[in-house]
């Protein structure tokens, strides 16, 4: 016996060493501080083992180390439970969850002060062999609740720009080593924001939307004495009313440096109401002489004083901005640092502004001033406040961070200014009165007997003019040419605008009081009456130039007896086309009356009888731009030729008239002027010359023919040579323009009627030999321009016989411009004789006599 227990023991050891695991069992580190009533939960997981992968657990507790072990719960076991224990696991009060195969976790929903002791976690053996630790123990010791959360109510509403103290105290009972922390938020409808939490390390966390606020000091937190804590919020704007809550947590730092939250109490605070400023902001504009009235009146040279009374609940935590407008435009601003700025004009000028002057006199009150008033500070003087809050820290230029919570405008004060306007004399007369049209016209408007006029006013004029009755528009109707205003500017009529922009008319200031109107070209629509209408300006505390008055002058009339322009043109023929190809020139001289410099414009016109239609031939304008009307053909516009031959002369040449060209010519003129150099033309009168006639017949050129040959009897094989002369009379065409058909016929029989063409050529040059039984060759060729050589190479007894040509001319008429066939023409007939029978019957019996010895 004793010897198998020593075997078993080393063979165990053996196992041991040869490198078998050890189960190992672990649970929570302690000991595990707990509040009671709250829930509690101990892990326990086993590693390093055998046997199936998922394990079972079994949980005892005993109130003391050497105590009885009271059964708690299993895993695989439900009768396990000690009966004391079984109601509250049968419950789910006390319960096991498996968080893994090897891992699960002791739950108790509301742990006693009776559960405090130890608890073993204890794993059943699967391995096959026993070794390392098969249950782990924790201690557990559960306190009593003792945190309170004794929050301070803060004020149910406070002003925006204000600050809002959240005093909240929290405190427990130290009798074991626990940590406090404690929080603020704030809860808007169903969203919850983490304002600030302190603890348990005495470390600070802010929300996401309130670090800023915190790091730029709009939130501090004051620790106090005896658990006090408080959350200053300084600066408040509308976004921070709500409801605030206060939460203290207790907490313990377990084995391996966890922090464990053990219970925790959350108390409402209590709702705040931020008030907007512009609930309480007031602004009051008032005449600093009586505070209650809306009104001033003022004397010019006077100074202007109203005061800007601001108002507010909170007052003290605004920066304000103060500007006082005059309608609806800046005048004087301070800001809220203090600066005060004086703007500009419309024009951008400074003008009188630098008077006005703004200044703080008091909290929440400002004066304004403006010194020298004159009639145009008269109007509605408003004070416009815009309140800033201070939102703490530094924008990302360096400056503050502003939020502005309200802007507001006080009710009108009404600024009258008493003038005694200027006053004097508007006298027109004319410089220059036209007596015809495109004359110039002056007009001179005198201002006299000036008095009460401002120091640095100025004087402008306006412009009208009314047309006569039957020239334009209604006679009652006044158009305004242009006016001038007290700054010189010129501002034109939208009729007058081209002319008085292109300088055909012009407005000018001559004198301080003498105003003009010129015209440099005057037309019919110009006559009419002028009024010369003089404005009084001066200059504002603003700057700007304002009208004050006006008086006009007396209506002028400028009219003359009108004279039409006429024009006479005269067509004369200068070359006469008597036949087809020759040239046609004529010449159109225009004179005028009543029409001063002019440039004309010319039109080139024709018909084939004086009941047929018009067609154009050529144009030319009036800056010498020539066109070519429809009528003519393209292919013959280098024919064609119109010029300006002096300073009222035109000349019109076409060149090779055809039968197409005859009919009747003449010259349709245009008068045209002009204001003055680079305007556009304006049509003055119109005329057509007297018609000039091409008419000429076309006779055509006559043509005869002839044939002769220089050797009329030929031996056989020598060549036979045949001459086909044409000549030309009448209207001989150019050798260019000239061109024969020519055809040879032959007749075997002297007089005999049958005939054979043997050879052609076209007009073309073309040369074509027909198919004859002689073994003879025949060409053709062109001497000259009128002569054609036949040669028979080769001559047989077989061309012996009559020969003839025939030709048909074809020429380039000069009247149609058109090739142009002419009578085919014959010519006479000559006999050709081939002397070759006596030499044939010589000629047979030696090549007979030849061939016989040959044989022998």
């Amino acid at each position: 016996m004793k010897m198998d227990k020593w075997l078993l023991t080393l063979v165990f050891g053996l196992l041991t060493l040869g490198g078998c695991s050890a189960r190992v069992v672990t649970v929570s580190p302690g000991p595990l501080i707990r509040v009671e009533g709250q829930p509690v939960s101990i892990r326990c997981d086993v590693k390093e083992y055998s046997g199936p992968r998922e394990q079972d657990f079994e949980w005892m507790t005993s109130r003391e180390a050497s105590g009885t072990r009271t059964k708690i719960i299993s895993t695989f076991d439900a009768s396990y439970s000690h009966p004391s224990i079984s109601k509250r696991v049968a419950s789910g009060d006390i319960s096991v969850v498996r968080l893994k195969d090897n891992e699960v976790e002791l739950k108790i929903a509301e742990v006693k002060s009776q559960d405090a002791g130890l608890y073993w976690c204890q794993t059943p053996s699967t391995d096959s062999v026993i070794s390392g630790n098969y249950e782990a123990q924790v201690q557990l010791i559960v306190i009593p609740n003792t945190l309170s959360v004794s929050p301070q109510t803060p004020p149910q509403e406070v002003p925006e720009g204000s600050e809002i103290t959240l005093s909240c105290n929290v405190t427990r009972a130290l009798t074991h080593p626990t940590y406090l922390s404690v929080s603020w938020s704030l809860k808007n409808g169903a969203t919850t924001e983490e304002i600030l939490t302190f603890g348990p390390q005495g470390d600070v966390v802010t929300g996401a939307k309130f670090a800023r606020r915190y790091a730029d000091g709009g939130i501090r937190l004051v620790p106090g004495r005896n658990g006090v804590f408080e959350l200053v919020i300084s600066r408040v704007t509308t976004s921070d009313g709500g409801t605030y809550e206060c939460n203290g947590t207790e907490w313990t730092h377990e084995n391996g440096g966890k922090w464990i939250k053990i219970v925790e109490n959350a108390k409402e605070m209590g709702t705040v109401k931020v008030i907007p400023t512009g609930q309480s902001l007031s602004v009051k504009a008032s005449s600093s002489s009586s505070p209650s009235s809306t009104s001033q009146l003022l004397s010019p040279g006077d100074t202007l004083t109203l005061l800007c009374s601001v108002t507010a609940d909170n007052l003290q935590a605004l920066a304000l901005e103060v500007t006082w407008l005059a309608g609806e435009r800046d005048i004087v601003t301070m800001e809220r640092s203090g600066v005060v700025i004086s703007n500009t004009s419309s024009s951008g000028a400074q003008g009188k502004r630098g008077e006005a002057s703004l200044e703080r006199t008091g909290a929440g009150e400002y004066r304004l001033g403006v010194k020298g008033v004159s009639a145009e500070e008269g109007g509605e003087y408003t004070c416009r406040v815009r309140a800033f809050i201070d939102k703490g820290g530094r924008s990302e230029g360096g400056g503050r961070r502003w939020h502005m919570a309200s802007e507001k405008k006080s009710s009108p004060v009404t600024v009258k200014v008493s003038q005694i306007k200027p006053s004097y004399t508007v006298n027109l007369e004319p410089v220059l009165n036209p007596q015809m049209t495109a004359e110039p016209t002056e007009l001179a408007c005198h201002v006299t007997n000036i008095t009460h006029l401002p120091l640095g006013g100025r004087l402008g004029v306006t412009w009208e003019h009314t047309t006569l009755p039957g020239i334009g528009d209604d006679p009652q109707t006044s158009h305004r040419i242009g006016s001038l205003d007290g700054n010189g500017n010129l501002l034109p009529g939208s009729m007058y605008s081209d002319r008085l922009k292109s300088g055909a008319m012009s407005l000018t200031r001559v004198q301080p009081n003498t105003f003009k109107l010129r015209i440099l070209r005057t037309q019919e629509i110009d006559m009419g009456q002028y009024v010369c209408t003089v404005s009084a300006w001066s200059v504002s505390s603003q700057g700007d130039m304002v009208e004050t008055t006006e008086y006009n002058s007396s209506p002028t009339t400028v009219r003359w007896d009108t004279k039409r322009p006429t024009l006479n043109v005269v067509a004369k023929r200068i070359r006469e086309a008597s036949v087809g190809g020759a040239t046609f020139e004529m010449s159109c001289t225009v004179t005028t009356e009543n029409l001063g410099e002019a440039g004309y414009s010319v039109l080139i016109q024709s018909q084939e009888s004086l009941e047929s239609n018009v067609r154009t031939i050529m144009t030319l304008s009036p800056d010498n731009v020539l066109q070519h009307g429809g009528a003519t053909d393209p292919n013959r516009r280098d024919s064609l030729v119109l010029t300006k031959s002096g300073p009222a002369e035109f000349r019109f040449r076409l060149a090779g008239v055809q039968l197409s060209d005859r009919g009747y010519y003449w010259c349709d003129i245009t008068a045209w002027t002009k204001q003055q150099p680079g305007q556009t033309w304006t049509k003055a009168t119109s005329a057509e010359s007297n018609k000039v006639r091409i008419d000429f017949q076309e006779n055509g050129p006559s043509f005869s023919i002839a044939i002769q040959s220089d050797d009329t009897s030929v031996y056989p094989s020598k060549t036979a040579k045949m001459e086909c002369s044409l000549s030309v009379s009448g209207s001989s065409p150019k050798t260019d323009d000239l061109a024969y058909e020519v055809r040879w016929f032959f007749t075997r029989l002297r007089g005999g009627q049958t005939t054979t063409q043997v050879a052609s050529v076209d007009r073309f040059g073309i040369v074509k030999a027909e198919i004859r039984n002689s073994s003879s060759e025949i060409s053709i060729e062109r001497i000259d321009t009128h002569t054609y050589l036949m040669n028979i190479f080769g001559t047989q007894d077989g061309d012996s016989g009559e020969y003839y040509c025939v030709a048909t001319p074809w020429y380039l008429s000069a009247s149609t411009g058109a090739w142009t066939q002419a009578g085919e023409l014959t010519s006479s007939r000559i006999f050709l004789t081939v002397q070759f029978a006596v030499w044939d019957s010589l000629q047979l019996p030696l090549l007979y006599g030849a061939a016989a010895s040959l044989g022998r």
